[in-house]
């Protein structure tokens, strides 16, 4: 039979998970967002350019590796990243 003090302390234990906000994301989930994020605004960055001041002139700076390749990379990866911050499960839950 269970003496009163372990169910006082049962008891206590029970007030004190409760009166704790239990939120969805914790602290390394909401990094890893921000690192996700900063990554999809760095490859729109990378993006940016390549044209030409005059319309009747051909730049052939848009075709290349940083803007066909790099940035829909880091793009892709920044979301990949989002998608495993929203998903990965806080260490105190």
């Amino acid at each position: 039979m269970a003496s009163k003090n372990d169910k006082t302390a049962q008891a206590d234990k029970k007030v004190s998970t409760e009166s704790q906000p239990m939120f969805a994301f914790g602290k390394e989930n909401y990094r890893l967002l921000l690192i996700g994020l900063a990554v999809i605004v760095l490859g729109f960055i990378l993006m940016i350019g390549g044209g030409s001041d005059d319309p009747n002139k051909f730049n052939d700076a848009i075709f290349n590796f940083q803007r066909l390749t790099l940035a829909p990379i880091l793009i892709l990866g920044g979301y990949v990243i989002e998608i495993f911050a929203i998903m990965k499960k806080p260490k105190n839950q």
